[in-house]
């Protein structure tokens, strides 16, 4: 898969099928292979892209001088031009929500749709953001994300009762206690950081429009709850779907109806039939 030279590093991404153009971003600590199910349904009607998050799965460490997720909206822009994508629909899940609704905010021309999963663009409550960071101190001092830390963050992303053995699960531990050191504390750390010291975008959702947007969660997700996506949905004033039997990672946990709802949204958005 291919590469482009984003603020002078290597940002990975996959561009598969043709027609209206499907931008997919995705969660902190996961790669593009979260999407594997939408795109395997989507790309054969759609050209679907899909990045690798600075530092995570082939994308290179996270370029000098990035410090908000405004730069993260800028570089994913920059992708797009480079690919010459004019106008695209953005889904993005988790962090990927976060910094598309300011690419969304930032550059309204080139956004058919926008769909945000399982993601919250008001600031991090303060408990959690002081937790997540005792975590991410642990993680630069040690460099690696121990055992003991594994069994703390890897049932965040998931629906409460998941099967622990389940394939699912433990591909996705085996990834993070594979993380080397310098990736984690160059990129994987710092983005996080990032990412949980975002600023309030809440007070902008108003200038989203309301017709080309939709809300979506997994109805167990407990990093990002539905009351979040319900609150978001308000204020934007758009559709809200709740994502049955799923957790953060809604995409993997209920991948049919998660496509099907896209499927949906996309042919109302590009007058396509599927």
């Amino acid at each position: 898969m291919p590469f482009a030279t984003i603020d002078g590093q290597p940002l990975h991404y996959l561009d598969q099928g043709t027609g209206p153009a499907v931008l997919l971003a995705g969660s902190y600590l996961w790669d593009q292979a979260m999407w594997a199910p939408q795109i395997a349904a989507l790309s054969p009607h759609y050209r679907v892209i899909a990045l690798d998050l600075w530092g995570h799965g082939e994308s290179g460490p996270l370029p000098a001088g990035t410090q908000s997720l405004d730069d993260i909206a800028r570089q994913a822009l920059a992708l797009l031009d480079h690919l010459d994508v004019d106008r695209v629909t953005l889904v993005g899940l988790s962090v990927g929500g976060m910094w598309g609704a300011r690419l969304a905010l930032s550059a309204p021309q080139r956004i058919n749709g926008l769909v945000l999963m399982d993601t919250y663009l008001g600031v991090e409550p303060e408990p959690t953001r002081q937790y997540y960071f005792s975590l991410f101190k642990q993680i630069e001092d040690t460099g690696v994300i121990s055992a003991p830390l594994l069994d703390i963050v890897v049932p965040i992303f998931f629906r409460p009762g998941i099967d622990p053995q389940s394939a699912l699960y433990q591909d996705f531990r085996a990834k993070l206690a594979a993380l080397p050191p310098q990736r984690l504390r160059e990129s994987v750390v710092p983005m996080g950081r990032i990412t949980f010291a975002r600023d309030d975008l809440l007070p902008r959702l108003g200038a989203l429009n309301p017709q080309t947007t939709l809300v979506m969660c997994g109805d167990q997700d407990k990093p990002r709850p539905p009351s979040e996506a319900e609150e978001m949905a308000e204020l934007i004033g758009c559709a809200s779907v709740l994502v049955p039997e799923a957790g953060h990672i809604s995409s993997l946990e209920n991948p049919g109806f998660v496509t099907g709802a896209l499927l949906k949204f996309l042919a109302e958005r590009t007058c396509k039939t599927v």
